[in-house]
């Protein structure tokens, strides 16, 4: 973690309190069970999971790490700045396929971006229950909309406190601090009280505070981050929030749920009995009840007496309760258990499968049943016990997990394998806990490389589901090129390093080549067993570990893939094994990506022939001509414009075929065609459009088009237009004003072989500028397209400058400025074409 929290040497940190301050309070508002804030990192384009509420870190490590223009609706609340309801797993699935594979369990969840001004720091994000529609969640997404802008103003403070420091201060590089949801009741059992005055920081208490905590008043300085430290050692985050919060008049969602050193719950409330404004000196003094609910005497002796085995879980996976039966079917004393996370109390149930189904009941908030079998030596232990299989039952309610468990001869649906623990003294995951990649990754990263289309596409796909969920820092893929392999992308490698392996020849003894050739991947746990493997070979780090993947598709070799990692690390069975599966999609993907970018190249020259090479030209009139592709897919289309000589005077032709595309653009030469025969034949506009209707349904491609056809008369500037369902033309008079041409049409080309096509007329005015577009440049995501074309009109009046005047900018110039932004875009979801034309007042004068 950078920011404040890194800079205040034995202090929780401002930033994370904000942050935990946001995630409990959004849960509260957006009736949610759990949710946190993801937050920007230092790392460009990666965002970091900065807070967890009501869930454990553990369980959701996979999701901690998320690229900004990933397919997950936390990226696109960051990226896009716009609120993502997904408001059950219906529609997430439409939404966001890759988020629903890898958490397929019923919730549905709200995302907020966290802004302030131009700036984007976050995202702030509720899970809950499913509801029917988004209806029900508009209330909880305004209330969290209002914290999020608070969030936002409140970094923004932050940030300015800090701004001459070096590094980003309001940024999360670390993992996420995980903190309980707020408790949904308020139980009564042992407690003790305590006032804090925030002026003195001192903290006075009752007979029994110190009885409570644990401690001898002589251990206790009596200050509120002595409360902390020892009634939370592992909330105190939460805990000196609260108390400021409170003192400042904004209690937070009240009691708070922390656990002590030991394990045990402890439940916080806070009040100020003071009112009027805040005084000087941090506030309020803060009255404070410290609660121990204990376990409740009946409940855990009627638990205890109870056949089968029954234990708790609070909602950071720590257990709460255990009775003996359980004890012993889990094969751990109820010493061992209580107050330690699941996964670290019975280490045999650290698997991947299990942890599912705890994932599943805590988003879902539904039960969950599943079979385990039983680690041998533990069945040698208990023979008696007659089964080496157990029931497990996952009953989730808001504030934790009820659990059974019980001996199992009968064993319904698929079991769930065991995972070996490493020995002690193995090696662990670069991570510290067991990659739960294997589990998801297949599936989330086939539905991504679906999308990819290209070489370099397939290689920002590996790059942003890859490497996250194993943990890998560096990737580089190299593709078959004559018998020799070819750098295709890199990242996180030192400059220019790998440079000198471009090129290299299939004979050549290196790992990224011998993985190919042999068909089989190559580990190394650390760059000393790589080096001791290829004595002399060049290494880019002293510590880490590599993978080496072959790219094979249907037997035929592709490529080599290499995964770098910052520590050393060993690779499971399971890992090894999922990572050969994922190479072969990956070599699958990268195989269709070579092909569609060769039949793109074919398809780009064809788009290219079609497109007028140069435009006809009058000693009156002067033109120019722009086309973006879009750069999804081919990156070819149908948009097309042109110039025509139509008797004494010009055609100017603008259209825009449905779709994009090898179809697309031969269906657009088609018409483009037409066109230029109907106009070289000098026929009306309304006569043009309705033949190239009716050629178009002739042809019956399966597409539409639509185009905007003036005949322009560069002597007396009559201009006639007819238009079938494009934008309208934009005019910019000489004295610099710039108005919409609003005239009627009719609909696009190839739907009514009836369809009529009204004629409008107009007098151009010399030093005017005519201006034909297509939609691709004035559209965008979420924005009405009359905004769009008011845009554009205001960009050709600033860009005209006086451009159709003598000694002004040329036209070319003028076309540039109005394409700058979607030639510098780096996604262009639809093709652009511009056509602007110039009346001269006579002969030899430039706009």
């Amino acid at each position: 973690m950078t920011g404040s929290a890194e800079r205040e040497k034995g202090t929780p940190g401002r930033l994370a309190e904000l942050l935990i301050d946001a995630s409990t309070e959004a849960i509260d508002a957006a009736g949610g069970h759990s949710g946190g804030v993801y937050l920007r990192s230092s790392t460009p384009g990666l965002l970091r999971l900065a807070v967890l509420a009501g869930l454990p870190g553990p369980l959701f490590r996979p999701w901690g790490r998320l690229h900004v223009d990933s397919k997950f609706p936390v990226a696109d609340a960051y990226r896009l700045g716009v609120q993502v309801v997904l408001p059950h797993a219906a529609e997430c699935m439409r939404r966001y396929p890759q988020f629903a594979a890898s958490l397929p369990f019923p919730f549905g969840s709200l995302y907020v971006p966290v802004m302030s001004g131009s700036t984007t720091y976050g995202v702030l994000t509720v899970l809950r229950p499913s509801a029917a529609d988004a209806t029900e969640v508009l209330s909880g997404v305004d209330r969290m909309t209002r914290l999020a802008e608070e969030l936002g103003a409140a970094l923004r403070e932050l940030e300015d406190e800090h701004k001459d420091e070096d590094g980003p201060v309001v940024a999360w590089d670390g993992e996420p601090v995980c903190v309980q949801a707020a408790a949904t009741h308020r139980p009564e059992r042992r407690m003790a009280r305590f006032v804090w005055d925030p002026a003195t920081a001192a903290v006075t208490g009752d007979g029994s505070l110190h009885a409570l905590l644990g401690v001898e008043p002589g251990e206790f300085d009596g200050t509120a981050r002595a409360i902390a430290d020892v009634l939370a050692p592992t909330d105190t985050y939460q805990v000196m929030a609260a108390l400021r919060a409170t003192a400042a008049g904004k209690p937070p969602p009240l009691p708070l749920r922390v656990r002590a050193a030991d394990g045990s719950a402890r439940l916080l409330d806070l009040w100020t009995p003071a009112t009027g404004p805040v005084p000087p000196g941090g506030g309020h003094p803060v009255s404070g009840v410290v609660l121990d609910p204990g376990p409740d005497p009946m409940a855990d002796s009627a638990a205890d007496l109870l056949p089968d085995g029954v234990f708790c879980l609070d909602r950071l996976g720590l257990v709460t309760y255990a009775n003996p039966r359980a004890a012993q079917l889990l094969g751990r004393p109820r010493e061992e258990l209580l107050g330690r996370p699941l996964w670290e109390g019975v280490p045999w149930l650290n698997q991947t499968g299990c942890e599912d189904q705890l994932r599943g009941a805590l988003l879902s908030l539904g039960s969950v049943h599943f079979h385990v079998r039983r680690p041998e030596d533990l069945e040698r232990r208990q023979e008696s016990y007659g089964s080496e299989w157990l029931a497990i039952a996952v009953h989730p309610g808001r504030d934790g997990l009820t659990c059974t468990v019980a001996p199992s001869t009968r064993v319904s649906g698929t079991p769930l394998p065991l995972v070996p623990v490493p020995p002690d003294g193995a090696d662990a995951p670069a991570n510290g806990v067991t990659s739960l990649a294997p589990l998801y990754r297949p599936i989330v990263l086939a539905i991504a490389l679906t999308e990819a289309v290209t070489a370099r596409q397939v290689s920002a796909v590996v790059m942003k589901e890859l490497l996250p969920a194993f943990g890998g820092r560096r990737l580089a893929i190299y593709l078959l090129q004559e018998r020799h392999l070819t750098l295709a992308w890199e990242t996180g490698f030192p400059q220019g390093f790998l440079a000198p392996f471009d090129g290299v020849g299939l004979d050549t003894r290196l790992p990224g080549v011998e993985t190919l050739t042999s068909g089989r991947p190559l580990f190394f746990d650390s760059m000393r067993q790589l080096a001791d493997a290829y004595p002399g070979i060049p290494l880019d780090a002293e510590v880490g570990a590599r993978a080496f993947l072959p790219l094979i598709a249907s037997g035929r070799p592709v490529g080599s893939c290499i995964l770098g990692f910052d520590r050393n690390r060993s690779f499971s069975g399971e890992e090894r094994a999922v990572l050969t599966a994922l190479a072969g999609l990956i070599a699958h993907a990268m195989e269709k990506a070579q092909r569609y970018d060769s039949e793109a190249a074919l398809a780009r020259g064809l788009q290219q022939a079609l497109l007028p090479r140069r435009l006809s030209a009058h000693p009156q009139v002067e033109t120019v001509g722009r086309y973006l592709p879009g750069t999804q897919g081919m990156e070819v289309g149908g948009d097309w414009y042109d110039v025509v000589e139509a008797g004494d005077g010009l055609a100017l032709v603008i259209g825009d075929v449905q779709g994009h595309g090898v179809q697309a653009a031969a269906t657009m030469g088609q018409l483009r065609s037409a066109v230029r025969a109907f106009a070289l034949g000098d026929r009306p506009p309304d006569e043009v459009m309705s033949g190239t209707n009716h050629l178009l349904i002739d042809l019956d491609p399966g597409q539409f088009a639509s185009c905007c056809y003036l005949r322009l008369d560069p002597a007396s500037g009559l201009v006639r237009v007819a238009r079938a369902g494009h934008p309208p033309p934009l005019i910019r008079t000489p004295d610099g004003r710039t108005r919409v041409w609003d005239i009627p049409g009719g609909v696009v080309l190839g739907v009514d072989p009836h369809a009529q096509y009204p004629v409008a007329e107009l007098h151009l005015e010399p030093d005017s500028i005519l201006a034909l577009y297509t939609d691709g440049l004035v559209e965008r995501p979420g924005v009405d397209i009359d905004d769009g074309i008011a845009a554009l009109r205001v960009a050709l009046a600033k860009a005209g400058g006086p451009a159709a005047r003598p000694g002004g900018r040329a036209l070319a110039g003028v076309a540039d400025r109005l394409t700058a932004t979607a030639r510098h875009a780096a996604d262009r979801p639809d093709d652009i074409a511009l056509l602007l034309a110039a009346r001269r007042a006579k002969p030899g004068r430039h706009p």
